[in-house]
Parts: C-alpha cells; structure tokens; sequence
C-alpha cells in the first residue's frame, strides 16, 4: 500500500510532549501522578541505566509484572535506548516465562516484587522500591544512541498452533505511523485529542496493553494505570477522574456492566469505549451502548498488525445498524485488506476466505524464526491472520471463524495443542482434544475432550488439576468431557469441527 511515512521514534514523540506541555499529567498510578517533563526526565534517566549496566542497541530487557507507572518508564527508557522490551504476561506458569526468556536471551529482567521468588538465571534488576533508586542515580544527560523508525523495540510473545511461543517484532514505525495518517482523514474519534484521558487496564504482555502505554505517549493522552481489570476502580475513575476514553475486551465490558456500582453510576464523562480482542456478542453490545450513551467502536487487528487496523466506528453503532454491527469494520486508511482463497488467490466481495492484510504497522517478523515468518507474511508486505472472513460490497469485514484453532476466551489467546500437550503427559489420558466452546461471561471457555486409558477412572477434576500444574490458569480445561474415540481424518488430524459443532448449534458464527 501507498502511503506518506509520517512516523516517528517513540523517544521523538515523548519528547515532543515533554517540551509542549512539561506540566501537564502523563501518568496516574493510584495516587502516584507523573507529569511529561518528569516521564521525559525518567526515560532518559532508565536509558543510560540500561547501558551503564553494559547492554547495547538492540538487546532485550525483559519485563514481568502486572500494570504500573514502573512499567510505563521501562518501555519509554527502552525505546529510548534503542533496546528491545519483552513484556512477560505474568500469568503465565513458571515453565513458560523460562521458555520465553531462553528464547530471547534478556540483558536484564525486570521483575515485580510479588514475582521476584522464581529463580529466573538472566540478569535481574528488582523493580520494587529499589527501581525508583537505581533509576534516580543514573545520569539525565541526553542520550546519543542514533534510534532510526525502523529499530524493532518491542517483541510481544504470542503461541503458534504448536504451541510454541513466538516474538513478535514490532518497531517504532509500527507504533507511530498510523496516527497522522488516520487524522488527515477526519476520524477523529480515532485519534482522540491531547491531555484527554484514557483507561489502560488490558495486560501490560499484551497489544492492547503495551498499546495503550504506547498509544497514549504517541497522542499525548493522560494515561490513568489500573494494576490488573478491576470494573469497580473503572466506574470509579470514569466519574473521579474523568476518564474519556476506555479499551475493553468484550467479557470485561460484560463484567462492569453486570457490577452492581454500575446501576446508578454517571457514565456522561465518557466520550470513547473501545472493544475488541475477541468477537462481542450483538447483545452486550447493544446493551452497552445503550447503557454508557458514548461512541463505540470496535478494534480488529492482531498482535502481528500492532493491534487495530480495522474499525467499526461509531457511526455503525445504535438502533437500525444491527446487520452492521456484526462486523469487525472497514479498514483504516493506508490498510489493505483481502480475502483469499485456500491457494492464496483474492476472492471476490460475499465469499469467505482467510483474512489478509497489509499495514505499515505489519510486523518486522518473527524473532529468530525465518521460515515461520515467511508462512504469515509476504514479500510485498501481506500477512495472512488465520482467521476465516467475508467482506461485503461495501468494504465491511465479517469474521466468520478461526482458520487456525486458536480459543479466544476473555480476549486470552489458548492454542489447543499446547493445552493437549500439558495433558497428554497424565498417566490416564490416553487421547485428548481441545476446542472452544460458548461462554456467556468470557466468550469462550476451553473444554477438554478425553479419551481414558483403559481400565481408568480419571474424573474431570482430575484433568483439571493436573493442567493447573502446567500451564497458565486461563489455558487450563474449564469443563471436560469423555468419549471412546477422538474422530480423525485418514492422515490422523483430529477434526475439531466435528467436536465443536454441537456446542455451536444454532449460532450464527462459530466464534462467540
């Protein structure tokens, strides 16, 4: 796609907000406030500890821990140094996190004090009072590292089908690029304003975490921290502090709605509640909007696009748009988008096919993983999502099903396989399958379909609970069920569809 680079480092953008408006507040922890002189001040200061500790442009530091102002600082430090910030979902289980850090070979890791018992081998530097110290010592003379728009400077990890963890490169000009483009454009619910504020409450280890923090710096928004989704502090913060802006996953939306401070709580401060991470169900989305009385709209994109590059904007939300409110929306200018066909050809508008797309905030690729790369994305800059859609007449994207196999369950990312691997090591399981089935609070909720070894008497709790002693808890089975025999094909691939399609009865969409 044809488009006029107006990114920028993320360094530039901070500075830039640091020299307009030096006093206004940057960050709100609790009761921690932060102006963009000081956040400015910090970056630099986190920057020149990174390479008095001996590391250089292009290395990783490492990040476990849940959402704070600490975290905000180490990725604007990071970025500033030309470094690599790897965020670590802190759920993860223990295994896991030592998988990713042997795969991208930190420099330093930065841990939470609450997470600080593990015994993690790689360079560590404790982020708990001791931070606000080791950062205050260090020097605030400017910093000379040359950081072009193209330096990667955050690697998400997110599971392949195999279950296997991938980093994900991402670069200045994936997170800068699109927001003066999309503002020549008019969509300025999109863009949002200067000093306006915004809720960041998704993980920190996700896009929709780390995006906010990015996001914010590169607008210049006023970012009010929440350690982890709390629908109480949210309905509290959108009347205390007016809080304008809002991104939530479906089921977290669901879940401050359904709270009981919402019933009589003043939701007028709200101007913008963005959803997205996971299909919404037309019901909860409707009850929304007609609950909060602000404008809608709906995130599609992937942690490979840098988060959003299709929307559906508020324009489609509200009585009479019930048809158009089933789609993910149209893409964002500068973004193509296709539907192709199994042979990778572009299908015409009404047939389904898997979803592609090229952005210039596209992924640099996958960390030390070439040939995986290549599967996804193309020379000329398409990445193929794996999820199965439809785009109308009128440019509007449909998302149908999941090519891949992936469960979406409270906008967490699970991959069957890697759920079967942690179970298949049960002494009684002697064949097992994951799959998705609908959820009311979180979408989706993994099920377990297990075939016993003969002779045992293994019960669903038992399945459970041997998966909590391997994985993440929001991977682990929630239900299970027992057959004699996993339906396969004639090369031995289970057939998920098979499985899943009684759960899905009647649905519209296999996807919740």
């Amino acid at each position: 796609m044809e488009y006029e680079d107006k990114s920028r480092t993320l360094g530039d953008a901070l500075a830039g907000w640091a020299a307009e408006m030096p006093a206004a507040i940057a960050l709100r922890d609790g009761d921690l406030t932060i102006d963009w002189a000081t956040y400015d001040r910090y970056a630099t200061q986190i920057a020149n500890g990174l390479a008095a500790i001996g590391l250089k442009p292009g290395d990783r530091v490492a990040y476990l821990g849940k959402n704070g102002a600490r975290a905000a600082q180490l990725a604007m430090g990071t970025a500033r140094a030309g470094m690599i910030l790897v965020p670590i979902i802190w759920r993860l289980a223990p295994a896991e996190i030592e998988y990713i850090l042997a795969d991208c070979d930190p420099g330093a890791l930065f841990v939470e004090p609450q997470f600080a018992g593990q015994p993690f081998e790689s360079t560590r530097v404790v982020a708990d009072e001791t931070f606000d110290a080791w950062r205050d010592a260090q020097s605030a003379d400017p910093v000379t590292t040359e950081v072009e728009r193209g330096d990667v400077f955050l690697m998400l990890y997110t599971s392949g089908t195999t279950g296997m963890p991938k980093g994900v490169m991402l670069t200045h000009r994936n997170a800068t690029v699109l927001r003066p483009i999309v503002q020549e454009t008019g969509l300025g619910w999109f863009t949002s304003e200067p000093g306006d504020t915004l809720i960041h409450a998704m993980p920190f280890g996700h896009i929709a975490g780390i995006g906010s923090v990015t996001g914010a710096v590169n607008a210049g928004q006023h970012l009010i921290i929440h350690t982890e989704f709390d629908p109480a502090l949210i309905i509290r913060d959108i009347q205390q502090h007016d809080a304008r802006q809002a991104f939530l996953v479906p089921a977290a939306l669901a879940m401050m709605l359904d709270h009981p401070d919402a019933k009589d709580a003043d939701f007028s401060n709200l101007q913008g509640m963005a959803y997205g991470a996971s299909p919404i169900p037309l019901d909860l989305l409707k009850r929304g909007v007609d609950r909060l009385q602000c404008d809608f709209a709906q995130m599609y994109g992937m942690t490979e696009t840098y988060g959003t590059v299709v929307c559906l904007g508020p324009e489609d939300h509200g009585p009479g748009k019930e048809r158009v409110m089933r789609a993910a929306g149209k893409a964002l200018p500068s973004v193509g988008l296709r539907i192709l066909s199994e042979d990778g050809s572009e299908l015409p508008p009404g047939e389904i096919g898997e979803v592609a797309i090229n952005s210039p905030t596209n992924m640099a690729g996958y960390w030390n993983k070439p040939a995986e790369t290549a599967q996804v994305l193309s020379p000329d800059n398409w990445l193929r999502t794996g999820d199965a859609g439809i785009m109308d007449a009128d440019g509007y994207l449909y998302i149908q099903d999941r090519i891949k196999d992936m469960i979406i369950t409270g906008g967490e990312n699970v991959y069957p396989a890697e759920v079967e691997s942690a179970l298949y090591g049960h002494p009684d399981v002697a064949d097992v399958a994951v799959i998705g089935v609908p959820d009311d609070r979180w979408g989706e909720a993994v099920k377990a379909v297990v075939v016993r070894r003969p002779g045992a008497a293994l019960e669903a709790d038992g399945v459970i609970d041997w998966a909590r002693q391997k994985i993440a808890g929001f991977k682990c089975p929630k239900t299970v069920d027992f057959i004699d025999a996993l339906p396969r094909n004639p090369s031995g691939k289970i057939l998920r569809r098979e499985l899943r399609a009684p759960y899905w009865e009647g649905r519209e969409r296999q996807v919740n």
